[in-house]
């Protein structure tokens, strides 16, 4: 008979689930019941986990998208624009009125000022 403890099973479709809403590794093992290095250790963990955070990144963007462009939200239209078609804020300067004065002082290493 074998020593330690049996062996954990891992649920992957709640691991996939959990990491469709942006759950951290850290809060899927607490949900498991295990450690977060029994999850790392599993060899079908890593590729779950992604592709469950794929989701979650591909529902955010399609809700984004839908407030863009279903509702009309300017503020997500400005965002997306910015983000997907290199859309920036324009930038004014004035310096008409900057009194561009540098100063420097040079100190020796004696401490005396040149």
């Amino acid at each position: 008979m074998p020593a330690g403890r049996p062996k954990k099973i891992l649920d992957y479709k709640i691991i996939n689930d959990l990491a469709s809403i942006f759950c951290t590794q850290e809060e899927i093992a607490h949900i498991l019941g295990v450690a977060v290095d029994t999850l790392q250790r599993d060899k079908d963990f890593s590729g779950i986990y992604k592709k469950g955070l794929e989701t979650a990144k591909s529902s955010l963007r399609r809700a984004q998208y839908k407030k863009a462009i279903d509702d009309g939200n300017p503020a997500m239209q400005i965002w997306l624009g910015k983000q997907y078609l290199g859309q920036r804020e324009p930038k004014e300067y004035d310096i008409s009125q900057t009194n561009w004065t540098t100063q420097m002082k040079i100190e020796g290493l004696d401490g005396s000022v040149i």
